[in-house]
């Protein structure tokens, strides 16, 4: 499954928030910094979903907020209707 994102470094805390057009906001609070922030968003990624974290990668947007990321082998599809 593709998903697109929006990533918001550096927030007071870590959470995703499922947009009504079905995006994904991601919040973590780790910074930008030398690729911590995308590891946080992986690792959010990945208790969200109940996935191992490489079954998570970034498609498009490693260094930007509107990021593309691929999730495979979900366990149920419906994961998005938390």
């Amino acid at each position: 499954m593709r998903l697109s994102l929006k990533v918001i470094p550096n927030a007071t805390r870590s959470e995703i928030i499922v947009r009504e057009n079905g995006d994904l906001k991601v919040k973590v609070q780790t910074p930008p910094e030398d690729g911590k922030a995308n590891k946080a968003v992986i690792q959010l990624l990945a208790k969200y979903f109940k996935v191992p974290k490489n079954r998570i990668r970034i498609i498009a947007g490693e260094k930007s907020s509107q990021k593309i990321i691929e999730v495979f082998d979900l366990p149920n599809e419906n994961t998005l209707t938390k």
